[in-house]
């Protein structure tokens, strides 16, 4: 776990820049839900809100890429992040079976960050005591 700690920074960034990918549903959110989950927008509505979850993912991003730099804020970012992609691998989980298809790399490559995040939050509470 040391070796987690001793580079957290690397990962936070890498994992941040990737996540950040995302906002690529705000600019263009037919091509992005398309990609991602291999559906197609319907309705106005769907448009709105896939730009907002495009937005909000991409926030989640630059505040891994934040924490990676600030580590004063690392903690907070981690746990903060950590918290929303477990809440997105678990509505995949749960509601989204029909896409796991086509949204098997994001559902590994968030389940490798929360591991390591997680990792991190562990390991960094068994140095402080």
């Amino acid at each position: 776990m040391n070796i987690i700690i001793k580079n957290i920074r690397w990962l936070m960034l890498f994992s941040g820049v990737i996540t950040c990918t995302t906002f690529y549903a705000v600019i263009a959110p037919q091509d992005a839900l398309l990609s991602l989950f291999g559906a197609n927008l319907t309705e106005p509505l769907d448009h709105l809100v896939v730009r907002s979850w495009g937005f909000l993912v991409s926030v989640m991003g630059a505040l891994l890429i934040y924490g990676a730099f600030n580590e004063d804020s690392r903690m907070l970012c981690a746990v903060t992040t950590g918290i929303s992609k477990i809440g997105f691998l678990f509505l995949i989980l749960i509601f989204g079976a029909d896409y796991i298809d086509t949204l098997w790399v994001t559902v590994v490559f968030d389940s490798i960050v929360v591991s390591i995040l997680a990792s991190y939050v562990v390991s960094s509470k068994r140095v402080v005591e």
